[in-house]
């Protein structure tokens, strides 16, 4: 109760805060989570290089069950994420718990056991070092790894407490917690690359609390350390299957060789330890790092870090348990925090995991210096870390509060100042949205997106050329930058050119398959020079990714019209028309169709409902104006097309069906 508690305490202020940063990627533009069936979609997530669900179907799945729920209602994704944090608290609660009462530590600790292991469940849950993992909610990421990375080490310990058979072997309970164990490391394979090291941190812990030696480990429990190591083969097929979110090449765009990444971590780590003792200031993003290029820069955090690790060993040696909690910190850190550049150095929910060893051992640190009144101390402490977790959720509540706060701790983080334009943009303050991209491309030259738009803004401030060469630049610096290949063609095809523009709307589906809105426009060229069977395909691509594109349904119905293909054409002009019930034009076309299908009533009624939407529109008052002359409705017929000639008065052949039918009054 008290780590639920807690928990809803501290976070009950983040449900409302909007998608940030990768949710909209992950979430708003990612299609493969629109349903939940047939499931292998919802476990394949997009390839695009730099998403963070990608090679991740557990989280990508995740995402599919809220949406199914809710659609795009941030409530039930902020709801899910506190979930599945608590559900962690208490998983380290129950580790903590049955640790101390090992028999290695029970005689020290077994009369405290429940209270030092709800009090560093509290902490742990309510420090807001966890709030990135928590309330921005695709680092669910994190939180769901490290939910099943505490699983898998929660169900063997629950494996081991149960005495073997009179023969030695498991039994079914053994069998069931060492299955569960398993069942969870797979699980988190399949949400985040850092749980690798969870097998490893169970034989640790075996080897500590367990069974004394590695080799009294490995024969008590051989076959469950193959099937944990058997989960690395689903990790490694899910690596080979597809970009990771943060790949090396990323690193080399931001000018990172690995050992300038490795010589830069010991900073990040002591930063993370400082921020776990001291949790201010917290920031979103960290991609302005410095990189430690000297050595002045480089030795005085490594000689702190070495001198950690160098304790880490030496407390493996002498005191297990102390010696474990340090493993498990450094373990856990290692993939992020290595030789492996990553698109930042630094990430706060990087160390959503990492914190639990340093939240026990300064719980059991505590209790060695203040005995029973821990319980007291820790009280206190866990009721200023949740404050500091409400304030710090107070920064999420919109997209503009959490980018200011950003650029104003870390003002040389180009990402800050990028995505700080972008929301600048949106609010329509248009100057301070290109002062922060010129300040992003000051401190990054080559960053491609910023180029992009500034050709954005140059674009909607009426200024084609400048947009075109900010956008050539940002295809220099990157080529597969799909959104600057689509708004060339947009812009080429205004202009004339109309090979250029499908030129670079093909290179924009190529490199983005599910990019409904180049598809769709692909088309129209296409159409228009009369390739009517490629228009046809690129109209189905789009509606493949987004089935409620109602223009593309309408233009596809008036191509597959003109085809002569009416029943085809009839179905998807009625859905655009159902998609956007006040869509004048389909709904004129649709009446033209089912005119051409002998539904003269049907066709009647759609022309109506298009004038009643756009009173002006000279073509469907024409179009009237002959279905009631074929119905025999002549005087109203003329009505309609006098109707038509007031608003068009050019329009030669309401004047001539005009002329015909007075002429036969």
């Amino acid at each position: 109760m008290l780590v639920v508690g807690a928990g809803l305490l501290a976070y009950h202020n983040s449900f409302t805060g909007p998608f940030t940063f990768d949710d909209g990627p992950s979430i708003r533009d990612n299609p493969t989570i629109r349903h939940l069936w047939p499931i292998w979609q919802c476990l394949s997530p997009p390839r695009r290089g730099g998403l963070t669900v990608e090679g991740r179907p557990l989280i990508n799945l995740s995402l599919a069950v809220n949406y199914a729920l809710g659609g795009y209602d941030v409530w039930g994704y902020h709801a899910f994420n506190l979930a599945i944090h608590i559900l962690a608290g208490l998983t380290l609660l129950g580790i903590v718990r049955r640790t101390l009462l090992q028999p290695v530590l029970r005689e020290r600790f077994g009369a405290v056991a429940n209270e030092l292991a709800a009090a560093a469940a509290v902490i742990w849950v309510v420090h807001p070092l966890q709030t990135e993992s928590v309330t921005y909610v695709v680092q669910r990421a994190e939180s769901i790894m490290g939910l099943c990375y505490l699983l898998t080490l929660y169900c063997f310990i629950r494996g081991a407490e149960l005495a073997p058979t009179k023969t030695g072997s498991w039994g079914p309970r053994t069998r069931r917690w060492y299955g569960l164990s398993a069942a969870a490391c797979a699980l988190g394979m399949a949400s985040k690359e850092v749980m690798v090291s969870a097998p490893v941190m169970v034989l640790l812990y075996d080897r500590a609390f367990v069974s004394g030696t590695f080799r009294e480990a490995w024969r008590r429990r051989r076959s469950l350390y193959l099937a944990l190591a058997g989960t690395w083969i689903l990790l490694g097929f899910l690596l080979a299957g597809g970009q990771l979110p943060a790949t090396s090449a990323t690193a080399q765009q931001l000018g990172l060789t690995w050992w300038q990444y490795l010589a830069t971590e010991p900073g990040v780590i002591l930063h993370y330890l400082q921020l776990s003792v001291w949790p201010r200031p917290l920031c979103l993003d960290y991609q302005g790092w410095p990189v430690a290029k000297t050595w002045a820069t480089v030795l005085p955090p490594a000689l702190v870090i070495a001198l950690l690790l160098g304790a880490t060993v030496w407390a493996w040696k002498f005191n297990s348990a102390w010696g474990f909690l340090g493993a498990w910190f450094f373990l856990i850190l290692a993939p992020s925090s290595s030789v492996i550049p990553l698109d930042s150095p630094a990430f706060e929910h990087r160390m959503y995991l990492p914190l639990a060893a340093l939240a026990v051992a300064g719980v059991v640190g505590l209790y060695a210096l203040v005995g029973r009144r821990t319980v007291a101390v820790a009280t206190v402490l866990a009721i200023g870390l949740g404050i500091l977790t409400w304030r710090r959720n107070l920064d999420y509540r919109s997209e503009l509060v959490i980018w200011e706060d950003t650029v104003a701790k870390r003002p040389d983080d180009p990402r800050a100042h990028y995505n700080l334009a972008v929301i600048l943009g949106k609010a329509g303050r248009t100057r301070e949205e290109v002062e922060h991209y010129q300040q992003a491309l000051r401190l990054k030259p080559n960053y491609a997106d910023a180029h992009y738009n500034l050709g954005v803004a140059a674009w909607e401030a009426g200024n084609i050329q400048g947009a075109i060469q900010h956008w050539e630049q940002a295809l220099r610096l990157n080529p597969d930058l799909a959104d600057a290949h689509y708004d060339m063609g947009v812009v080429l095809n205004r202009l004339g050119k109309s090979d250029e523009a499908i030129s670079h709307y093909e290179q924009a589906v190529r490199i983005a398959p599910n990019y409904a809105k180049a598809h769709n426009d692909l088309a129209g060229i296409l159409a228009r020079l009369g390739r009517t069977q490629e228009a046809v395909g690129q109209y189905e691509e789009a509606l493949r990714v987004r089935p409620d594109f109602a223009e593309a349904h309408y233009r596809l119905g008036v191509l597959l019209a003109g085809l002569g293909r009416t029943p085809e054409a009839i179905v998807h002009l009625e859905e655009a028309v159902r998609l956007k019930p006040d869509y004048a034009e389909a709904l004129n076309n649709l009446g033209v169709a089912l005119w051409r299908a002998g539904r003269v009533q049907e066709a009647v009624r759609c022309y109506e409902r298009a004038l009643r939407s756009k009173p002006d529109y000279a073509e469907a008052h024409y179009n009237l104006g002959g279905a009631l002359e074929q119905t025999g409705r002549r005087q109203e017929a003329i009505e309609q097309y006098e109707q038509a000639l007031r608003i068009k008065p050019d329009f030669t052949e309401a004047e001539s069906r005009l002329t015909q039918l007075r002429g036969g009054q």
